[in-house]
C-alpha cells in the first residue's frame, strides 16, 4: 500500500494544489479558518478536482454559498461530488510561495574573469606555501577545521577509525602543551608561547616552539583557537657549570610553572563548586517545571476529555436541529401544497405592507411574480377596481378589526370579496396582515338577475 501512496506535506496556503484527484480528504480543518480563507479554499479545491472527484468535508464544516461548484452526495456525512461548472482562472486565488530575489543580473553572472593573474595574489600564495610556519584551527573541543603548511613532524593520524582531533593525532611530547596552551590562552589575550618542546621523529629529537592564540575577530572565526608550530635549532652543550646553572634555571621554572598550575587548579575547584551550586539549583528548577507540566498535562487530559463530552453534544443537538429543520422543511411544503389546494387567493404581507407570502391563485387577481416578495403593495398591479385598498390594510393593522369588502374588477365583469384580517403568530403577536380573496361573480349576477326579474314582476327586490 505504501509503495501506492505518495507521502508529502502540504500546506494549502502556501503550496501550489495537487490536480486531477478523485477523492480530496478535508476535515475539521477549516473550522479553524477564517470565513475569507475558506471562500479562497472551496474555489481551490474545486479546481484540484478531477470532473465528478468527491470532496470530504468536517462534520462541522460545509461549502457554504458554493452550491454551483459542489453538489452534495450525503449533507449529513459532508459528501460533496464536484459539479462540472467551468471556473476562470481569476476567481481561483492560487497559492505562491515568495521566491527570493535574485542576486546580481545574467550579465553580471556571464561577466568573464580577467585572463591576467594578480600579481600580489600569486605573491601571497607563494609566501603562504614556502615561507609561514605550519598552523592548524581549532574549535573549542580541539577539532580541527583547517591546516595549513607541512604539519606531519608535529601531527599524525591517529590508529583505527579517523579521528580528526588534534589531541588525538598530536606526537608525544606535544599533546599536553597543546592542553595547556589552550587552557591559558581562554584566560588572556596574548598568545601564549611554549619554547623548546623535544619531539621524537626517525630517531632524530628536533625541537619546536607551540604558540596558541583565542581568535576573537572576524566574527566567522570567532571562538576558535590557532595552534602554529615553529622549528628552533637545538639547544647547545653545555659544561658541568652551565649544566648546573640550566638545571637551576630548570628548577626554577618547573616550579614557577607548578605554582601556576596550583592557582589554576584551585580556580578550576572554585568554578566546579559554583557549577555545581548552579547546576543543584537549575536540577530544583528543573523538578519544579516538572511537577508543573505534570499538573498542566493532567489539566490538558481533563479538558480534552471536557471537550470530547461537549463535541458529542454538539453532535447530538446538531443532529437534533437538523431534524427540526427537515420537519419545518416538510411542514413549509405541506401548508404550501394546502394553501394552493383550497384554490383561495391569499396575499400574506408583514408590517411594513411588503408581500411575504401569496398562493397561486392570488397571481390572477394581482400580478405577483416570485421575485416580488419584499417588494411593498403599492408597487404592484391590481385587477381590482379597488383604490383604498393600501388605507384598507394599514387601517387594519392600526385597528387590529378585519375589513371585508366586495370590490368589482376593473372590467366590471368579476366581483370579489376581499377580507383583510391581521396576522398572528403563536405567541399572539400582531405580525402583519392576511388578504383572502372569494370569487363572487356568481353570486352577483344571480342577484342582478333576481332583480330585474322582480323587476319586471313589479316586485320589490329583497
Amino acid at each position: 500500500i505504501r509503495e501506492m501512496v505518495i507521502f508529502a506535506p502540504q500546506n494549502v496556503i502556501m503550496d501550489p494544489p495537487f490536480t486531477k484527484l478523485d477523492i480530496l480528504s478535508c476535515r475539521n480543518l477549516m473550522i479553524y479558518l477564517g470565513p475569507e480563507l475558506q471562500k479562497k479554499l472551496l474555489p481551490l479545491f474545486h479546481y484540484s478536482l478531477s470532473p465528478g472527484g468527491i470532496l470530504f468535508l468536517g462534520s462541522a464544516e460545509t461549502i457554504g454559498s458554493f452550491t454551483d461548484l459542489f453538489a452534495p452526495i450525503d449533507a449529513k456525512s459532508r459528501l460533496y461530488r464536484r459539479s462540472i461548472v467551468s471556473q476562470r482562472l481569476g476567481d481561483v486565488e492560487f497559492p505562491t510561495r515568495l521566491q527570493p530575489a535574485v542576486v546580481g543580473t545574467a550579465a553580471e553572472e556571464q561577466k568573464p574573469q580577467p585572463s591576467a593573474a594578480n600579481l600580489q595574489a600569486l605573491a601571497d600564495q607563494l609566501l603562504l606555501h614556502r615561507y609561514t610556519p605550519a598552523a592548524v584551527f581549532m574549535n573549542g573541543k580541539g577539532d580541527i577545521v583547517y591546516i595549513n603548511g607541512r604539519t606531519g613532524k608535529y601531527l599524525e593520524p591517529a590508529a583505527g577509525k579517523a579521528n580528526w582531533n588534534i589531541f588525538a593525532m598530536a606526537r608525544d611530547g606535544l599533546r599536553h602543551e597543546i592542553a595547556g596552551a589552550m587552557q591559558r590562552a581562554r584566560q588572556q589575550d596574548a598568545p601564549v608561547i611554549v619554547p623548546g618542546i623535544k619531539l621524537e621523529g626517525n630517531g632524530q629529537p628536533h625541537y619546536v616552539t607551540l604558540i596558541v592564540e583565542a581568535i576573537d575577530a572576524p566574527d566567522a572565526l570567532a571562538g576558535m583557537f590557532v595552534a602554529v608550530f615553529r622549528d628552533e635549532a637545538p639547544p647547545p652543550a653545555r659544561s658541568g657549570a652551565g649544566r648546573r646553572s640550566a638545571a637551576a634555571a630548570n628548577l626554577a621554572e618547573l616550579e614557577a610553572e607548578a605554582q601556576n598550575l596550583r592557582e589554576q587548579l584551585q580556580t578550576t575547584r572554585e568554578e566546579m563548586q559554583s557549577s555545581q551550586e548552579e547546576l543543584k539549583s537549575a536540577n530544583e528548577e528543573l523538578q519544579s517545571t516538572n511537577e508543573e507540566l505534570q499538573s498542566t498535562n493532567e489539566e490538558l487530559t481533563t479538558s480534552k476529555e471536557e471537550m470530547q463530552s461537549l463535541n458529542e453534544e454538539l453532535q447530538t443537538v446538531n443532529a437534533e436541529l437538523q431534524s427540526k429543520v427537515e420537519d419545518l422543511s416538510r411542514a413549509s411544503n405541506d401548508m404550501k401544497n394546502l394553501l394552493n389546494s383550497t384554490d383561495i387567493a391569499i396575499v400574506f404581507l408583514d408590517n411594513a405592507l411588503h408581500v411575504r407570502r401569496f398562493t397561486n391563485s392570488a397571481t390572477r387577481i394581482i400580478k405577483l411574480i416570485p421575485g416580488d416578495v419584499g417588494r411593498p403593495l403599492t408597487d404592484i398591479v391590481s385587477e381590482l377596481s379597488y383604490p383604498k385598498f393600501h388605507e384598507d390594510a394599514q387601517e387594519v393593522l392600526r385597528t387590529l378589526v378585519f375589513s371585508e369588502k366586495e370590490v368589482a374588477t376593473r372590467d366590471g365583469k368579476g366581483w370579489f370579496l376581499v377580507r383583510i384580517m391581521p396576522y398572528r403568530t403563536s405567541e399572539n403577536v400582531i405580525d402583519g396582515v392576511v388578504i383572502t380573496f372569494v370569487d363572487v361573480t356568481k353570486g352577483k349576477n344571480m342577484e342582478g338577475q333576481l332583480r330585474e326579474a322582480l323587476a319586471q314582476r313589479g316586485g320589490s327586490p329583497v
